[in-house]
Formats: C-alpha cells, structure tokens, sequence
C-alpha cells in the first residue's frame, strides 16, 4: 500500500507544481506591456527625465518649435509672439492665444498638459509646476534631428523619421536638379533685410539656409563663409554688399524694414542683381526651420531656380 501511495504523491506534486508554472506563466503575459498611447511615459530631457503625456491634447510653445508640433498633428492652444505672428501658421493658430513664460496666469487658464521651451526660458521652475516642461537649447541638433526628438517627444518618432526621410530626398533631387542648371560652381547667398541692418547667414541659421547649403549642396561665397559660418550670421554693410553676393541671392524682407539698400548703385550694379537672379522672400517667418516652413521654402526654391 506504501509502495502505491509514494508514487501517487510524487504524480501529485508534479500536477500541483506544473498548474502553478502555467499560472505563472500566464500571469506574466497577462501583465500589461507599457502602453504609450494612454496615460504618461519618461521622455529623456536634456534636463533629465519628465514624465509627459503619451498623448497630449493641450500644448503650450515658447520657443520657435511651432511648426514641428502642427506638422504631427498635435493641437496647440498657446504659442509665442514670433509664432502666432508667423503668416504660414496663421490658419492653424486661429484658435490658439499668445503668450510668454510670463504670463504664468494666462498659461494656467490654457490648461496644458505640455509645455514646450528653449532652454533660455525664464520661470521654468514655475512651469514646470503647471504642466510637464520640456526645453531645448537652440541649435543643440540639427534641423532634422530636432524635428524627430519632438517627434519622440509626442510619442509620434515614427512620422517624424518618416517626413525626415521623405523631405531629404526631395531636397536632394532638387538640388541636383539646380546644380544641373546654374553649374556646380555656382555660389548663393543668403541675405536679409532687418530692420535697418544687412545680414548674411552660413548654413544652419533658417531663412532656408539649411536647404541650400546642405540638402542642396549648394555654394557659399568664400566671404560669407569666412565671416558668417562659424556664428550662423553676419551683418554687413551696403557698401561691402557686394564682396557677400553669390551667383544668386536669396533676399528675406521684411516689410517694415528699410529697403533704401536696394536703391543704391552699390546693390544694382552686383552682378546677380543685373541678371535678374534675386529671389525675394517673405522675411516674416523664414527665421523657422519646421518642417512646414522647410516644405514651402523647397517650393520656392524649385520654382524660383527651376521655373517650377
């Protein structure tokens, strides 16, 4: 009879231990795996990690980031002077109020659940208190680098890469394409009237110089890249305009700027200029690089090099 019962208990055993492997078992798939498309993840910020929305419904901008956030489909409900000024956002930003990192009052009334800030921001401490803030320092990454780590941001990294990837290769056909017409030698500036001032710019100060000089592979003259590639830009004077034009200018004004420059002999007689190869550019918002400025400055530059 012991010989009999010894066997059953050990069978018995084997029985309990195997239903509580399968219970363990199916108690660790039913463990739920980290979902971001409800409640929060940590997103890596340059200040450390912050607990964000994974999919935030409310976000305030204070910084020049506007276009990043609209191109993935993110609703906005507060954006900074230079945005909600910006004429190619005005459709979108019709419903979304003006504001700094001072008005905190105003912020608060905006409920967001993110707030978006270059790291210069003021009152970040503050901030921070009212929603989950993320800061960027300006010109840490590149312009297609910063547009997926917002990407990241928003928990949409894969639209991000997918238009980085797409805009890449539309830039570098078009560029090919102009290279095919003016020649491989042929130089461009870029240039802006501000105010009362001249600038020119390098290759990663907006205005469309990311695309020229590096998508495009376009050229710099030897001057602008010797006085305006290392800070981004450079202001000139009329009188030394000249040294500073390419081949082809491209001319950012503003408006309300003082355009007595273009009056002077010094500016009709420089070469691109007689030529007829000036093309003018709204100055009112070419100071972004998102990608919805970046796809309407591609256009211009294909219809103003190519004619399409």
């Amino acid at each position: 009879m012991k010989k009999l019962l010894i066997p059953f208990t050990i069978l018995l055993l084997l029985l309990i231990s195997a239903c509580g492997n399968t219970e363990q078992g199916e108690s660790k798939e039913a463990e739920p795996k980290e979902d971001k498309k409800s409640g929060t993840f940590t997103y890596e910020s340059e200040t450390g990690p912050v607990e964000v929305p994974a999919d935030p419904k409310r976000v305030v901008l204070l910084s020049g980031f506007t276009g990043n956030v609209m191109q993935l489909g993110v609703n906005i409900v507060g954006v900074d002077t230079w945005s909600k000024n910006n004429p190619r956002f005005k459709e979108e930003l019709k419903d979304a109020e003006e504001v700094s990192e001072d008005n905190l009052e105003k912020i608060i009334e905006l409920e967001p659940d993110l707030i978006i800030a270059l790291s210069t921001v003021k009152n970040y401490d503050k901030l921070k208190e009212i929603a989950p803030t993320v800061t960027y320092t300006w010109g840490k990454l590149d312009y297609l680098s910063q547009h997926e780590e917002i990407g990241k941001l928003l928990n949409k990294e894969e639209e991000a890469k997918k238009w980085v990837a797409d805009f890449k290769q539309r830039a570098e056909a078009a560029g090919e394409d102009i290279r095919a017409k003016i020649g491989e030698d042929a130089t461009v500036s870029v240039i802006e009237s501000f105010d009362k001032q001249l600038y020119v710019f390098g290759d990663n100060w907006a205005r469309g110089t990311e695309i020229l000089y590096q998508a495009m592979d376009l050229k710099m003259p030897e001057k602008v890249k010797e006085m305006a590639l290392k800070d981004g830009y450079y202001a000139i004077s009329t009188e030394v305009l000249p040294e500073y034009a390419g081949d082809y200018i491209v001319l950012s004004k503003y408006a309300e700027a003082d355009h007595s420059f273009q009056e002077t002999d010094t500016y009709k007689n420089i070469p691109a200029v007689k030529n007829n190869r000036v093309f003018e550019m709204e100055g009112n918002g070419a100071s972004f690089s998102d990608p919805i400025t970046l796809d309407a400055q591609l256009e211009f530059f294909k219809e103003s090099f190519l004619g399409k």
